[in-house]
Formats: C-alpha cells, sequence, structure tokens
C-alpha cells in the first residue's frame, strides 16, 4: 500500500511538473503562444527535419550565400524556411516583438521594447492620418505598438505567409485590424505598393537578411512620398570588429548562421548605401552604445529559460506531439543566443545602428518629369 501511494504521488509530482513546465511557465507574453502549440509555420510535420538541414546546408559559410547572383536569389526562399521554423519558438520565448532592444532600469524587458519601437514613431514623427510602412513586421509586435502610440495606420509585409496569419491574429485579439493594421505577404526586395504611396516607412531589425541592403533602400524610396521620412535599425559590425581575429570571425558567422542573414555589414556602409538609394541621412546612431544600458541582458538572463525550454521541447518532440527537427532548431538558437551575447560583450555587434533617412523633396518634380 506504502508503494502504491508513493507511486501516486510520484505521478501527481511528476504531472504537476509537466503542467508548470508547458502550459504556465511554456506560455509567451500573457498566454500567447505555448510549447504544445510548436507548428513550425507552414511546414509539414514531417518535412520539419528536412527543411532544417537545407537551411542549416544552406547558411554554413554566411558569406557565400551573396557573393554570386544565382545563391543570392535564393536567399528569400531560405530566409521564409527560417521563419517557418523559428517564429513559434520566437513568439514563445520572446514574445510578439522580435527584436532587441537597450535595458531600462527598473523596466521591464516588455517597456523596453515598446520604448524602443515608439522612438521610431518619434522620429516619424507619426500621427493620425499617416500611413506608415513597416518593412519586415514579423508577427507585427512593433506594428501594433506603434499604430497605438501614433494613431497612424500602420501596413506590414513579410516574406513568411504563416507570420501573415499570426500578425493578423494578434492584430484582431489588439482591437487594431485593418485599416489600422494590415499585413501583406510579399517580399520587401520587390513590394506591391504603388510609388510614392507612404507617408513614413520604418524597419527593426530586418532589413539585415537582403542580400544587398542598396536593394531594400530602393524600394522604400520608391513607395516613400517626397519629403517624408525613413527609420531602420540595422544589424552591423561595429568598428571594434577585427575580421584577423579569429575569435571575432566565429562569433559573427555564428550570428549570421543562426539568423538566416548573408553576411553582416559594417556600420560605416549604411550611410553610403543610403545615400545611393537617393536618401538624404539626417541622422545616425548607435543605440547600443551607453548611456544604453546592454541589450543582450535578456539572452544572459534567459539562460535557464533556455535549459527549461530544451527540456520541454525533447520531452514533446519524444511524446510526438512536437515534430522532429524541433530539439535542432531550438538548439541552433541557443547557441546563436551565446554569439549574439558575445557580440555585445566584446562591442564588435550592434543590432540597432539607427538611420534617419529622407526623400528629397525635390523628388516629387523628379518623378513628374519621369512620368
Amino acid at each position: 500500500m506504502e508503494a502504491a501511494t508513493m507511486a501516486w504521488t510520484a505521478a501527481v509530482v511528476g504531472a504537476g511538473l509537466v503542467y508548470w513546465f508547458v502550459w504556465v511557465m511554456g506560455a509567451a507574453e500573457v498566454k500567447g503562444k505555448r510549447a504544445v502549440d510548436l507548428k513550425m509555420g507552414s511546414i509539414t510535420r514531417d518535412k520539419v527535419q528536412d527543411k532544417y538541414t537545407q537551411y542549416w546546408s544552406f547558411f554554413r559559410r554566411p558569406k557565400e550565400t551573396a557573393t554570386t547572383a544565382a545563391s543570392a536569389e535564393k536567399v528569400p526562399a531560405f530566409v521564409d524556411t527560417f521563419y517557418n521554423l523559428v517564429t513559434d519558438i520566437y513568439e514563445w520565448g520572446w514574445g510578439q516583438s522580435f527584436h532587441f532592444s537597450p535595458s531600462l532600469p527598473g523596466r521591464s524587458h516588455r517597456d523596453a521594447t515598446r520604448v524602443h519601437e515608439e522612438r521610431v514613431a518619434d522620429l516619424l514623427g507619426a500621427r493620425p492620418g499617416h500611413r506608415l510602412l513597416d518593412v519586415g513586421c514579423g508577427v507585427g509586435g512593433p506594428m501594433r505598438a506603434i499604430a497605438a502610440h501614433s494613431g497612424s495606420d500602420v501596413v506590414g509585409i513579410t516574406i513568411n505567409e504563416y507570420q501573415v496569419k499570426r500578425a493578423r491574429a494578434h492584430n484582431r485579439k489588439a482591437g487594431l485590424d485593418s485599416p489600422r493594421c494590415e499585413v501583406v505577404c510579399g517580399n520587401f526586395l520587390s513590394m506591391p505598393f504603388p510609388d510614392a504611396s507612404f507617408d513614413g516607412a520604418y524597419s527593426i531589425e530586418a532589413t539585415c537578411h537582403a542580400p544587398r541592403l542598396q536593394d531594400v533602400y530602393g524600394e522604400v524610396y520608391r513607395v516613400l512620398k517626397p519629403g517624408r521620412l525613413y527609420v531602420s535599425y540595422e544589424w552591423v559590425t561595429t568598428p571594434l570588429y577585427h575580421a584577423e581575429d579569429p575569435g571575432h570571425v566565429e562569433c559573427v558567422h555564428g550570428i549570421e548562421r543562426g539568423d538566416a542573414l548573408p553576411g553582416l555589414r559594417r556600420q560605416d556602409e549604411i550611410a553610403a548605401i543610403a545615400k545611393e538609394a537617393g536618401f538624404e541621412v539626417l541622422k545616425e546612431q548607435d543605440l547600443a552604445l551607453p548611456p544604453a544600458l546592454p541589450w543582450w541582458t535578456r539572452l544572459k538572463m534567459g539562460r535557464i529559460a533556455y535549459w527549461r525550454n530544451s527540456i520541454v521541447v525533447r520531452v514533446l518532440t519524444l511524446l510526438r506531439i512536437a515534430p522532429k527537427g524541433v530539439s535542432e532548431v531550438h538548439e541552433m538558437l541557443y547557441e546563436t543566443a551565446q554569439h549574439l551575447t558575445r557580440g555585445g560583450e566584446t562591442g564588435i555587434f550592434t543590432p540597432m545602428h539607427m538611420v534617419l533617412l529622407r526623400k528629397p523633396p525635390a523628388a516629387a518634380s523628379t518623378e513628374e518629369e519621369a512620368k
């Protein structure tokens, strides 16, 4: 009888631990995406492992993906695959805003994220009646924050159809459905919008996926009204990065491999590329520099959560609740987090090099003449 009681007690405790891990601790942003809901985007369960292997094979030497036209053309498809693989995990473990932000004293990560997003609206001078473009909107966390803060309508574009569905669901839940927040599936290298159709535009840690930044900036320039502003937070290496340092090289390659990047750009390249696209550069600033507090703190503090989540993912995979291959994707993201942390601590990498750009007012007359 005593043995049976002990076995029953152990079973109850075990069930309680599973419940705590998966349902209580396994949700993002107040009952958001749960571990038991990991679907790997639009990829069918039986293809997750294969898609991960194909992705890893393509990005194992990141800079080679943009060296030829043939390989560069494949980048958008593999970025789409990447976001099919990671979107649910990002939402589960990170939230609805897939980007970093400087830590704020006495404030939560969610608060810091929102302040970082609202800064964009303030830089753009966004207000009610404006129609803004979110270039690479993910599941729409920044879009909803900026729409709520500014009163502007926001149109987001993402290459991933699964993210479109998630963003629209979040928009409805937040009471910010169309026309306040619209989401379009498309490639920001060739956007399905008319010329001069937006009052402002922004990209938050998204254009790093482009093989050529010139192509994205050129498209944003095209769809922006003359005299209007564009803000971008860019992932770049800083002047502290030294290509002859093996540790620096491995750190940067680790960031590129684990984030579907066809090679990080240098900080000093961004303004020149913007000017090449036709923009005026009004301001350029690394928002990660002091007095800003470390943006990578959240990654370091999240190591216990990564360990916990790893156990949850393995158990769910073993029980066939999560598809085979999820564990490998989660492990890839954990390793990438270590490289990101090292990049932040050494100062060789920043995910928030901010540029404030303007399409010249004179572009209006030029465009009219072209017609």
